[in-house]
């Protein structure tokens, strides 16, 4: 399980954002580790319309990624993935910091708890 969930200030530009490109590349990343099954890759994204960064500048944007993981992969392999996550969202918004950006990265292992999980996924990949 590796589920990206981005959150983003609603005036960065469609063409910009380019969520589906971006997905693409963390789910790519995520398979490359080796640690993730595509099957259980998921990807979302949330339009924040109500947002103030630091002055009020409304040109200032922002984007913060979380990545949310099943437990049971060492400290070293969710660093090692985290790393390769957080590279890929640089690189995809790069061209951004000509202005003002706010970019943050957060990987949470969930915990232990009661889970119920029905998936079909792979009888169509």
């Amino acid at each position: 399980m590796a589920h990206f969930v981005l959150e983003y200030s609603a005036n960065i530009l469609p063409e910009t954002l380019d969520l589906q490109t971006l997905f693409a590349k963390l789910h790519q990343a995520a398979v490359d580790t080796g640690l993730f099954p595509l099957k259980g890759i998921r990807s979302r994204a949330y339009a924040c319309h109500e947002y103030r960064l630091a002055d009020g500048n409304p040109e200032h944007i922002f984007v913060h990624l979380t990545v949310l993981l099943g437990a049971g992969r060492s400290l070293e392999e969710r660093e090692w993935a985290a790393k390769s996550f957080f590279q890929v969202l640089e690189a995809h918004f790069a061209s951004c910091f000509s202005r003002g950006v706010a970019m943050s990265f957060e990987m949470k292992e969930l915990e232990p708890v009661l889970k119920y999980n029905k998936n079909n996924l792979q009888d169509y990949l």
